[in-house]
């Protein structure tokens, strides 16, 4: 049976790094949705991929008109659950990325998700799953799988067994191109450094 051709969602953080290394995708594609901290996400991914020989693509469309919280550097929207809660980020995220690679002969499009992002409704393998059936019922039937959905960061970075100075260059940050060290992607960073063992920065 013929290996199905992949691309992975590599948004620059740690657990879409590990993926990459892990699973070395045929293509890794970063959006600049719009998101405030969209030129050090697109660096970390680049600089990922250049290290271990990925090939990388950056897709730019904008769509900070519809975003909310921090990510969108405006206030959480009154549904939101957290503060960088974006409507229907992963929903909007898996398709523009299908649409970008669906030409290339992709066949399976993996993206980060990993056990605590089920605090979000768009990070549940039931999501997964549901976003997965509605692409292969379309033109090109591509997949879309979490390879990580049922780990946690820590455990992930272990079972990719990726070097730390590769997992470095990872951007966590929701509300800036430099780390502000306070915001709850800053915050999930440096817990994961700690339970892996290491210093925190």
């Amino acid at each position: 049976m013929t290996t199905p051709r992949r691309a992975l969602l590599l948004s620059g953080g740690m657990d879409s790094i590990a993926i990459a290394y892990w699973q070395r995708p045929e293509l890794c594609i970063t959006i600049d949705y719009g998101q405030v901290p969209a030129d050090a996400e697109i660096a970390a991914a680049a600089a990922v991929c250049q290290t271990i020989g990925l090939t990388h693509d950056v897709l730019r469309v904008d769509c900070r008109s519809v975003g909310s919280g921090d990510l969108a550097g405006r206030s959480a929207a009154p549904l939101a659950p957290v503060r960088e809660w974006w409507p229907y980020r992963n929903q909007l995220l898996i398709t523009l990325a299908a649409a970008s690679v669906i030409e290339r002969g992709i066949q399976e499009l993996l993206i980060g998700c990993v056990q605590s992002d089920a605090a979000h409704q768009d990070g549940r393998p039931e999501f997964i799953a549901a976003m997965s059936s509605v692409l292969e019922l379309q033109e090109g039937h591509l997949r879309v799988t979490a390879p990580a959905i049922h780990l946690e960061s820590a455990e992930l970075i272990a079972q990719s067994r990726i070097p730390w100075e590769v997992l470095a260059w990872a951007h966590s940050c929701h509300v800036s191109n430099l780390a502000c060290g306070r915001c709850r992607g800053c915050q999930k960073h440096a817990n994961v450094v700690e339970a892996c063992g290491h210093a925190p920065y």
